[in-house]
């Protein structure tokens, strides 16, 4: 029963293209992570863990944080289907009131281009982070074809740098990694990989 339902609630949100995106941006990351197995990661906008859970295995403990309540259901149903035993959900979202956490690494994977003020996100993740942590962004490279109220249509890496330097990250690294067709807004597109440190 318990299957049947997690099955039907992952098809909903898991589409195929989502998942192969996934893939991509996690084989990107998991390098990242190497001699990170004492490390706590918090990923921020995580969904339903597409992303993190798959990078469960180079962490001593993930924490994944939404602001949507269904997605971190399917993110637990994930986590007991599969036996992860270090992983856990938290409902928040840090654009409204950031809660008292730590972690040694912050990942934000598609979810910049979701938040109006990208400063202030920056800032919140750098606060929560230890001294010498790592943040590591995955967005779209700026796009001119897309134009929408409510998303940013990527970011320009001066401005990304710009952006963290300003709210006081170091050895900001940042590079293209993957194109794609169809996969921000319908409009072929390219994904960068950011990591910075505090």
């Amino acid at each position: 029963m318990e299957n049947n339902v997690f099955e039907q609630m992952a098809k909903r949100y898991d589409t195929e293209e989502r998942i192969e995106l996934a893939k991509v941006i996690v084989k990107e990351v998991r390098p990242e992570l190497r001699n990170s197995k004492s490390k706590s990661l918090i990923d921020y906008g995580s969904g339903t863990g597409l992303i993190g859970l798959e990078l469960s295995d180079l962490v001593n403990s993930i924490l994944l944080v939404d602001s949507s309540e269904q997605m971190l259901e399917v993110a637990k149903a994930k986590i007991s289907h599969k036996g992860i035993t270090n992983s856990k959900v938290l409902y928040s979202d840090f654009t409204q009131e950031t809660p008292e956490l730590k972690a040694d690494i912050v990942l934000m994977s598609l979810v910049l281009l979701h938040i109006p003020d990208t400063k202030k996100i920056l800032q919140e993740l750098f606060n929560i982070l230890n001294n010498g942590g790592k943040l590591i962004i995955i967005d779209f490279d700026k796009n001119d074809k897309i134009n929408h109220p409510k998303v940013h249509n990527g970011f320009s890496h001066e401005e990304m740098k710009k952006r963290l330097s300003e709210v006081g990250f170091k050895s900001i690294e940042i590079k293209t990694f993957y194109h794609g067709n169809g996969i921000f807004m319908n409009q072929d597109a390219s994904m960068f990989i950011s990591s910075s440190i505090k």
